[in-house]
């Protein structure tokens, strides 16, 4: 029987990357397709007959079967999924006419939509793009890496798994945004996501030598030290202090000074809150004595007050009075009216 074979491949892997199975099937049956594209180049080359569609495909599909056995359909980048259901449709209500078979030449790899993410960010960013992005700059998105950054928080906060992924996805969509606008920096400062991709790569594989190296694993608490050992290796740094986000939340600010001084063995005396020579600073050494209370206790003093924050939140919306109706509304302006037409 006539067989149409419907080859979909990866639009994200260069042209010409197939398997041994798709490579034996173009070569041997002849190719249609509905446009030209890198792909069907690569297969010319390659010595394949490829003929580009200026009509229906589906009757030319059928034409091709029964007069050569076999014939391969291209499938555009989306997979041709209206083509397929259509033949497919066809076939079944004549079965006689061809065996319709589905041929992965290629798949994506993981990671494989980020390169879709990095080409949508390169057509906002470029002339003819979006107005609004091409006119921001690292400063002037700051605030909503934060923002992203605390949804993101927020969604994991809650357990809610699939609000965690659109959330990440805008936390990604910074990310991509501020390498792109980097590419137009100075030539002598300019950097692409590649460079932050590469950057990553090389820092995972030399802080985790008991994957990448061969180094025995140990315990966990000897991998965190080997991690601060290589990380301090690389980067020449005067305080232990040094590197500390200074603009996070300032009880996690405080949380981190304290965590940071205790792994090196710093015990510096707290600010006494009586010795202080305003209101301002002695509330402030009383909070701080707090956080080294909790940080004692190993109990993360962001979090508590944030629970605690959100539970009394919670609590003035259930005592808190309902709002008035329209109809009380109303009623309060037609009586102030009417009091105003009596005086």
């Amino acid at each position: 029987m006539p067989r149409i074979v419907l080859l979909v491949t990866s639009p994200r892997l260069p042209a010409g990357l197939l398997t041994a199975a798709a490579w034996d099937v173009v070569r041997a049956a002849p190719v249609l397709a509905a446009e030209e594209s890198e792909l069907t180049t690569a297969l010319r080359s390659a010595g394949a007959e490829v003929r580009v569609l200026d009509g229906p495909p589906v009757p030319a599909l059928l034409d091709a079967a029964a007069a050569q056995d076999t014939v391969v359909w291209l499938a555009g980048p989306a997979g041709d999924e209206s083509l397929a259901r259509e033949l497919g449709l066809r076939l079944a209500r004549e079965p006689g006419l061809a065996e319709l078979e589905l041929m992965y030449g290629s798949w994506d790899p993981p990671g494989a939509r980020l390169l879709d993410a990095v080409a949508v960010l390169d057509r906002l960013l470029s002339p003819g793009g979006d107005p609004w992005k091409r006119a921001q700059t690292h400063r002037s998105l700051a605030g909503f890496l934060l923002e992203e950054s605390y949804e993101a928080y927020d969604a994991i906060s809650a357990g809610d798994t699939d609000a965690l992924r659109e959330e990440l996805g805008d936390v990604l969509l910074q990310v991509v945004l501020h390498a792109r606008l980097a590419e137009e920096l100075p030539e002598d400062e300019r950097w692409s996501i590649d460079h932050v991709a590469g950057g990553l790569v090389d820092k995972m594989i030399r802080r985790n030598p008991h994957v990448f190296a061969g180094a025995e694993a140990g315990t966990l608490e000897e991998i965190t030290a080997n991690w601060e050992r290589i990380k301090q290796a690389e980067k020449a740094r005067d305080s232990a202090l040094d590197g500390i986000a200074l603009s996070q939340p300032a009880l996690a600010l405080a949380a981190k000074i304290l965590e940071r001084a205790a792994r090196v063995g710093i015990t510096t005396p707290l600010p006494r809150p009586e010795a202080q020579p305003d209101p301002e600073s002695t509330l402030g050494a009383q909070l701080l004595a707090m956080v080294a209370q909790a940080h004692a206790a190993d109990l993360d003093p962001e979090a508590a007050l944030r629970r605690t924050a959100l539970a009394h939140a919670q609590t003035i919306r259930t005592t808190e009075p309902a709002p008035p109706t329209q109809s009380q509304v109303d009623h309060e302006v037609g009586g102030t009216e009417s009091d105003i037409s009596r005086r």
